[in-house]
């Protein structure tokens, strides 16, 4: 062992085994560190659930916390003696009364197996059993024992395996008695306790899944990058004042820590760990934080430790100042042998990055051969072993397959057996590989690298949480099924504003089977209730589902993005709503944002005045100012296309859109400026609304944050909202119903006669309108008449100011059978306008199951009519309602076609024979099995089932990110089409086969004809 480890820095193992950094691989297949309890250990409970509120004492034996002293030995690492500092803290916090630090009658007794001599006396007199906990990775205890000593009658006890595992037990007292483990980065405050029992018995939360779990802060540059070094202080490293000290750096280990995390990337934009103070990896090492770094910054040292003293043809080892491997090797060892040593001479907990990716989150600037590759990685693990003097094994690495790198892998190219792979997501929330099951029993095990924030290819989206719960779960279910245990990172941008999604990975990561899909909503009532209580835990828990569902359809920076396909190409137009006019799409949409905004302030406003701060950082900002952006793009999109129809309205509606910029602004000062008292001054400075204008950023407008020489700048409205001169006269301009995204209007706009979308008794689509507006100021009265006395209007006659809409209805009885047409002729100032409307009457005989309708029919997947084999509907995993998804995740793929194979079948009613189109709208996965492709089955009734490759059929490539890639993430949906013959009308079956599993059906659209365009599709059709 080397004379520089310093054993008080090391966690992991219990005093008897040897320090982390002689520790080999991150983790082996086996995952020996999480085996299961062996007989007679501990009872393994949910968080925090031994805590008991009750009046009185809830069960005999139970132990009364409140005024109770927390004694630690001073031998224990120092780490558990500042943790039992902030439960001391937690617990006044709670209580209002302040523990003591001495013996009494009733003690809490906090140590480390092997470390504290308090524990191992009560070990060794038989009073504590460690059994189960002893010798595990990270595991603790509470048990309630009596008479543990002399002069004490009752005593809570908290053992950890190791000093880690000792933490962990203490934190994990205080999330019981409800302390939110972000009470400082979001001003939580607890519920008040007159009585906090533990309950009696040996208690354990069990020993971590994932070896190593943490966060990456990535993407920090405005929002934390403002803040931190304004709250805490400036960096340290000489022209470096944005850097983050070890203040800032505290806060984040201590968070960890009570989230059951252990390692961190830390931040990289522009930032160096090691040199914005020298104090950072010391406080990792007081608090018990693992070491990392990303993808892009191989041997313990950060890339702006290159940059920031290389350049200009000159570097501080003798090189020519490039990253490159090829051109500048001698240099480049010198570096990465610098960061091996600094490990080593400061004897901080480090797991080593492999590999070399090209200066910022690029390939290699020298190509990418494998044997290059294999050249990199083996001289890095030469300067492992020159440096630590011990076999390269016996120190944790990783290598990470981050997008480009992956290629090495695919092609053959293997790293050594005790290094842990790293798999990764493609930087949307889907995951590119999993493990083959041939190479699962790797010693080094694999890992995984996942995302809640991203700056890159499609667009950045860094402003507010948009992580979907039930498609989170669905990715690490799949990690955890195909064995990755060994490291689980994901990048949080500015970790605050992603609360919800790093909790759940973390807890995830910790005991992935405590946590099935059906406890999907318990978790998020309980995350709820830690932060704003269990009395209000439900209504809160229900804004923060129905959000996550919204946030799902598109990020809101992708607001202004229309991506389609022309001639097989896709084609981005950055001054365009994805939503579209058609069905009232944008309307809709815009009003389920500004509902669920009602809805959050009514549960606010029954919530304790103690939670206002918390509730408007955790809930209240990203949910109201995400339903403004809506209403803000609705008011500037129908702006614009009312200015290219003349109507008096387009004024209104440009001053509407700029509100809205002024509410958004004003929203971010409350951050900013009010919440807690200022403390968040600087944070809430994300621009999101400004994306796509290259005229005024550059070429890279298009995916980058509005930015001027890499500085974010405050949004303006793009596209910009147009003002018209409106002429005195009155005139008379009529739209209808489904051509608005055209821009058409009548009489003087259009080419094509004016005509609605047909009716039908079976449609679900909402009303067809027409709408009569003024192109002059001067108002006018208008007149509809209908030629046949089936064809109804609700408002015949009245006044147009600006602009009138008036729903067009049918009455079904007395509609002759089949089909029928008639007009309306609609007459104001001067002018009159004639619009066709065609009815078709379906028979009530031929209708079963989901009925044509306007030609189409609309399916939710999870509305089949039977099912053979088996199928796990994913609630809320969709754009408009849940997913199905064949199971179990790591079922073998199947051949379709046969009566046993596993599929989906749904009764449709088609009105007429002939070609029809079958759009399968899939959540937008990779191709992540060992098998390759990703695909279903498709048929109708008795014919044979057509297979897709889904990635090959949309021509998405997630290792190039190309454009289809783009279009499918952005969209968060594959659509893949077949075409199938309908050799009759009438009642038919449609299959969906499962052909490999992890496919998740969201929706099935059947165009018969008219399947309009729309971004989420028709709203389902009418199931008879």
């Amino acid at each position: 062992m080397s004379a520089h480890v310093s054993r008080r820095a090391v966690l992991g193992a219990s005093l008897a085994a040897v320090p982390v950094l002689s520790s080999g691989a991150v983790g082996g297949a086996a995952s020996a560190w999480a085996a299961g309890n062996e007989g007679g250990g501990p009872r393994v409970t949910d968080p925090g659930a031994y805590v008991s509120f009750a009046p009185r004492e809830p069960k005999p034996g139970s132990f009364s916390l409140v005024g109770a002293p927390i004694v630690v030995s001073a031998d224990d690492h120092t780490g558990v003696v500042r943790a039992v500092g902030d439960l001391r803290d937690d617990i006044q916090r709670v209580t209002g009364v302040r523990p003591g630090r001495t013996i009494a009658r009733n003690a809490v007794l906090v140590g480390t197996i092997g470390r504290s001599p308090l524990i191992d006396g009560l070990v060794k007199s038989g009073k504590l059993d460690v059994t189960g906990v002893r010798g595990r990775w990270e595991t603790s205890l509470q048990a309630v024992v009596d008479h543990p000593m002399p002069g004490v009658d009752r005593a809570l006890v908290i053992a950890g395996s190791d000093p880690r595992g000792t933490i962990f037990g203490a934190y994990d007292v205080s999330y019981g008695i409800g302390v939110s483990p972000w009470y400082w980065w979001d001003d939580v405050s607890p519920v008040r306790r007159n009585r906090v029992w533990i309950l009696p018995g040996r208690h354990t939360q069990g020993t971590p899944v994932v070896k190593y779990r943490g966060v990456f802060i990535n993407d920090e540059n405005p929002a934390l990058g403002t803040w931190a070094p304004a709250y805490f202080g400036p960096g340290k490293a000489p022209g470096q004042p944005g850097g983050f000290n070890a203040d800032f750096y505290a806060k984040v280990f201590e968070l960890l820590l009570r989230l059951k995390g252990n390692y961190l990337w830390p931040a990289v934009w522009g930032r160096a760990f090691a040199e914005d103070d020298p104090e950072n990896h010391k406080r990792a090492s007081e608090y018990g934080i693992v070491m990392g770094t990303s993808h892009e910054a191989p041997m313990m040292r950060g890339i702006e430790e290159w940059n920031r003293h290389a350049g200009g043809g000159k570097d501080p080892y003798g090189g020519n100042g490039e990253w490159s491997y090829v051109r500048n090797s001698e240099a480049i060892k010198a570096y990465w042998r610098d960061g091996i040593r600094r490990m080593v001479d400061e004897g901080f907990e480090g797991v080593v990055t492999l590999g070399m990716r090209g200066n910022g989150d690029t390939s290699l600037p020298d190509g990418d051969g494998i044997e290059l590759m294999q050249e990199i990685i083996a001289e890095q693990r030469r300067i492992i072993e020159e440096i630590t003097g011990r076999p390269a094994a016996e120190t944790p690495q990783v290598w990470t397959l981050y997008k480009e790198v992956q290629r090495y892998w695919d092609r053959g190219l293997r790293a050594p057996d005790d290094v842990t792979v790293v798999l990764t997501d493609d930087n949307w929330g889907n995951i590119r590989k999993h493990p083959d099951p041939a190479e699962r029993d790797r010693a080094g095990g694999y890992g995984l690298y996942y995302h809640f924030d991203y700056v890159g290819a499609g667009r950045n989206y860094k402003w507010v949480d948009t992580a979907n719960l039930t498609n989170l779960w669905d990715q690490l279910h799949q990690a955890h099924a195909y064995g990755n245990h060994g490291l689980w990172v994901t990048n949080v941008g500015d970790l605050k504003g992603n609360e919800l999604p790093t909790e759940f990975f973390l807890n995830y990561a910790w005991n992935p089977d405590s946590w099935p899909q059906e406890r999907l909503k318990e978790w998020e009532r309980r995350y709820a209730a830690q932060n704003f209580g269990e009395a209000d835990s439900g209504p809160v828990a229900e804004v923060l589902a129905a959000y996550g569902r919204l946030q799902a359809r598109r990020k809101p920076e992708l607001l202004n993005r229309r991506i389609t396909l022309r001639d097989g190409e896709v084609v981005y137009d950055d001054q365009q709503t994805p939503y579209h006019f058609a069905h009232r799409e944008l309307e809709r949409v815009t009003e389920e944002w500004k509902a669920l905004a009602r809805k959050a302030d009514r549960v606010a406003r029954t919530l304790p005045a103690r939670t206002r701060d918390a509730w408007f950082e955790l809930v209240g900002y990203e949910v109201e100012a995400t339903a403004n952006l809506y209403d803000l793009r609705q008011a500037e999109f129908t702006n614009l296309l009312y200015a290219r129809q003349g109507r008096a309205a387009t004024n209104g509606l440009a001053a509407q859109a700029e509100a809205g910029l002024k509410r958004d602004f004003a929203l971010a000062d409350r951050f900013n400026h009010e919440v807690a008292g200022g403390k968040w001054k600087g944070f809430q400075t994300q621009p999101h609304i400004d994306y796509g204008d290259v005229e005024r950023y550059g070429p890279n407008a298009g995916w980058q944050q509005p930015e001027i020489d890499n500085v974010a700048i405050p949004d303006v409205l793009f596209p910009a909202v147009r003002r018209i001169e409106v002429p005195r006269a009155a005139e008379l301009g009529v739209s209808v119903d489904g051509a608005e995204d055209t821009g058409s209007w009548w009489p003087g706009g259009a080419t094509t006669a004016a005509r609605l979308p047909s009716f039908s008794p079976y449609q679900t689509r909402p009303q067809q309108y027409v709408e009569l507006f003024n192109r002059g100021r001067t108002p006018f009265d208008y007149r509809i008449q209908s030629s046949a006395p089936w064809l109804l209007v609700d408002r015949a006659r009245g006044r147009v100011d600006e602009q009138v809409r008036v729903e067009v209805r049918v009455d079904w009885r007395r509609v002759p059978g089949g089909r029928a047409e008639a007009k309306l002729t609609i007459s104001g100032a001067g002018t009159t306008v004639t619009v066709a409307c065609t009815a078709e009457n379906t028979s009530a005989r031929l209708a079963q199951g989901f009925v044509e309708a306007g030609g189409y029919v609309a399916i939710d997947a999870e509305h089949h009519d039977r099912v053979v084999g088996e199928w796990r509907r994913l609630d809320g995993v969709g754009r408009t309602t849940s997913g199905m998804t064949p199971w179990p995740v790591t079922a073998p793929r199947r051949t379709p076609g046969a009566s046993s194979s596993p599929r989906l079948e749904y009764e449709v009613t088609l009105l007429s024979a002939g070609e029809v189109t079958v759009w399968a709208e899939v959540s937008p996965r990779n191709p992540a099995l060992p098998t390759g492709g990703l695909r279903y089955g498709i048929s109708f009734d008795d014919a044979a089932p057509q297979t897709v490759d889904i990635n090959a059929a949309t021509g998405a490539d997630d290792g190039t990110m190309n454009t289809a890639w783009a279009r499918n993430t952005s969209d968060n949906v594959n659509r893949t089409a077949t075409r199938h013959r309908i050799t009759r009308a009438g009642a038919h079956r449609l299959k969906f086969w499962t052909v490999d599993p992890t496919v998740v059906l969201q929706r099935l659209l059947i165009d018969t004809g008219g399947l309009p365009d729309t971004y989420l599709g028709p709203l389902e059709s009418r199931r008879v």
